[in-house]
């Protein structure tokens, strides 16, 4: 398969961006987060895992920076905006790169979808990897809501819901305290390799299903609820979460029993985004996964 990049036409006439890194018969698709994040934490996933023989192709999504981004002002758009249209994404993508027995890695949001597409889609996969997501909103907000109290004094905290009750997302003191918030549990290492001179999250597609951070759920995934179908993923599964992140490790613990097929790891020091934070850890784990799987030593 074609090693770089590779701008690729979907059925609705987008494009999106696509690359592939190293060489081998194991496949690994990547699944970024936001939604309207990037893929770039996946960059030096090749490299990790050349050693096992495992080509990893990464994509940004529709709306993401590096693809194609519909006005989603226009009514018509609307439709690309919905759960269902990002998980038949994966799919399109799997067919128009040839994929299938396959492995799937989803990051928070990108998680999300690596659950539906198991359910839907799991036929074509060989293994699926949920990264900080669990299955249900609810459990994530009162998570987020205990860092909050964790991380910041009560006048502080007191300070953010009165802004967010009024919707006042730009307050400066506001935004400050999302700041603190995202250096103790989503990108706790503060890594200068992924950062930008600009801000590319694709924000009207973020704030359509997140809102206006990672500490608020005002959009559409605050319906997500998969607690009563994860029992019928029937691939074998790898949960892995930072130890100190915003998703909850208690949930992820009852996933691990629901699924039938699971095992949970964890990644001390790590954030929301702990391939970053402690990367020798998340990839021993990954590929102790990917090795165990193709010699048929997973144990459930």
């Amino acid at each position: 398969m074609k090693q770089g990049t590779t701008i690729i036409t979907l059925d609705n006439g987008y494009h999106l961006w696509t690359n592939t890194q190293g060489t081998g018969d194991i496949h690994l698709l990547c699944l970024h987060g936001g939604p309207g994040g990037t893929h770039e934490y996946w960059e030096n996933f090749g490299q990790e895992l050349a050693d096992l023989g495992v080509q990893v192709h990464m994509y940004d999504q529709l709306g993401s920076f590096y693809s194609d981004q519909p006005d989603y002002s226009l009514p018509e758009n609307k439709k690309y905006l919905t759960t269902d249209y990002f998980l038949d994404e994966v799919e399109e993508v799997r067919q128009k790169l040839g994929l299938d027995n396959f492995y799937l890695i989803g990051q928070s949001w990108g998680g999300a979808l690596v659950q539906l597409y198991a359910l839907k889609y799991g036929q074509h996969l060989k293994g699926a990897i949920i990264s900080s997501m669990i299955d249900n909103i609810d459990e994530y907000v009162e998570h987020v809501n205990l860092c909050r109290e964790e991380a910041l004094p009560p006048k502080a905290v007191k300070y953010m819901q009165e802004q967010e009750a009024a919707g006042n997302w730009a307050d400066p003191q506001y935004q400050k305290y999302v700041d603190v918030l995202n250096a103790g549990y989503v990108d706790r290492k503060q890594p200068p390799a992924i950062s930008h001179l600009i801000n590319t999250t694709a924000t009207d597609v973020y704030g359509a299903f997140q809102g206006d951070n990672e500490f608020v759920v005002t959009g559409k995934l605050k319906d997500f609820d998969l607690r009563d179908q994860i029992h019928n993923i029937t691939v074998p599964t790898l949960l892995t979460f930072g130890e100190h992140e915003t998703m909850p490790v208690r949930s992820a613990q009852r996933m691990a029993e629901d699924i039938p097929h699971a095992r949970l790891v964890t990644t001390p020091d790590g954030g929301h985004h702990h391939m970053i934070d402690n990367a020798p850890v998340y990839f021993k784990h990954l590929k102790e996964f990917i090795r165990d799987v193709e010699n048929d030593n997973f144990n459930d």
